[in-house]
């Protein structure tokens, strides 16, 4: 069996973690299987490479920071090969570019265009451990990449799916994936399986043990891929296609996302393309909208509320009052206030009532729903953010996913 495993910054926080990381790679290898290792850079080491480049330049160039940041998973790489080579077994280190992951020019948040494996398949059948520093690859020129966010997480499930690996391990500081935040739940499980849609939504709506682009390679390239603790034997949870989960649960988890800002545009002149207008005008400046609500109003207008990220309220303000200066929207009112609780579960499809029962929870807890949106497996509800914690374990309850 072919396992690649992926350690995140915690796992290999200091050299003993690094050590603890060489133990447990060394008994998978032990167990009879071929192991390819993708790790990320020493907890601390990438914040301190940005401070050294924030000494010289406030704005360094992209294709400059990509090459210094790269330097932390490569050191990580090598330590971890000299551990388990010091302990009798064959390993090596590779960089992104040894490993053969191409990608696009875009530095700073490239994309994994191909993977070309000869170098990890050449050192496996010599039995060797391959260990491979993530979140970093090469373009078309040769010049050094790096992934963004949760890159050493694509790096893995990358190079899990160009190797046809059996599995692949993503070991974080949390033994798996929870029906919610077990911080705001006490109560809440570990679940042992879920589908990669049910991990998307999860995911994109706030969950931060996965990040939603390496989900969403994972699917398209059938990896199998159980995230788990590196600090303890714990089994993890399985994230997999629906039809390898035998009974779907009507619910699978609850997301809880704090990150929102409503935007509310009263007296928009009701014309033909307007909406349009102002969404591509937002699309334009890079802001991601979420949940869209336009009700007619009586005089010739429409008012429309919509979500986006608390980061991108100020370029969203910056759109929308283009639109008020030129007549075209009369007022416009902006709310941080606000949270996006969701439930998530592909059970939803061949079962009636969930929305109801979730509407129900909150009517129960006096908590007024300001936005609502759904799709086949998700409900989700704007509400104030001071509801925040009491929604979602009202939620947990009525689901009863704490049994």
């Amino acid at each position: 069996m072919l396992v690649v495993q992926k350690f995140g910054g915690t796992s290999v926080g200091d050299l003993q973690r690094i050590q603890n990381v060489a133990n447990r790679v060394s008994a998978t290898k032990k167990d009879g299987h071929d192991v390819v290792v993708v790790v990320s850079a020493m907890s601390g080491e990438t914040n301190k490479l940005v401070a050294y480049a924030e000494h010289f330049s406030v704005n360094p160039a992209k294709a400059e920071m990509d090459m210094l940041l790269s330097a932390g998973e490569r050191v990580t790489a090598s330590l971890l090969a000299i551990a388990l080579s010091e302990m009798g077994f064959d390993s090596v280190a590779m960089t992104g570019r040894k490993a053969g992951i191409v990608t696009d020019s875009d530095h700073t948040k490239a994309r994994i265009e191909n993977i070309n494996p000869q170098n990890m398949q050449d050192a496996i059948k010599m039995g060797k451990i391959v260990v491979v520093a993530g979140f970093q690859g090469v373009n078309d020129n040769g010049d050094v990449t790096t992934l963004g966010r949760g890159g050493s997480d694509l790096s893995a499930v990358a190079i899990a799916g160009a190797l046809k690996a059996d599995l692949c391990e993503i070991y974080t500081d949390v033994s798996g994936i929870y029906t919610t935040d077990p911080r705001i739940e006490p109560k809440a499980k570990k679940l042992d399986r879920i589908s990669y849609d049910e991990m998307l939504e999860l995911a994109s709506l706030g969950a931060k043990v996965l990040q939603n682009r390496s989900v969403e390679m994972a699917k398209k390239l059938n990896v199998n891929l159980v995230t788990r603790s590196s600090f303890s034997n714990e089994e993890g949870t399985l994230i997999t296609k629906e039809e390898n989960i035998m009974e779907a649960p009507l619910v699978s988890g609850i997301a809880l996302d704090k990150n929102q800002a409503r935007i509310s545009l009263m007296g928009v002149k009701d014309r033909p393309g307007i909406a349009s207008d102002i969404f591509n005008k937002l699309a334009d400046a890079g802001v991601n909208v979420d949940m869209i609500i336009q009700n007619k109003a009586h005089d010739e207008t429409t008012n429309i509320d919509f979500t986006v990220p608390v980061s991108d309220l100020h370029d969203a303000k910056a759109v929308v009052d283009g639109f008020v200066t030129r007549g075209e929207v009369k007022a416009d009112s902006y709310n941080k206030d606000i949270c996006k609780v969701s439930v998530v579960g592909v059970g939803m499809k061949s079962h009636v009532g969930v929305a109801a029962k979730a509407f129900s929870a909150m009517a129960q807890k006096n908590i007024n729903i300001n936005m609502i949106s759904t799709s086949e497996i998700k409900i989700s509800m704007v509400i104030d953010e001071e509801y925040a914690e009491l929604a979602v374990r009202s939620l947990h309850a009525i689901y009863e996913l704490d049994k």
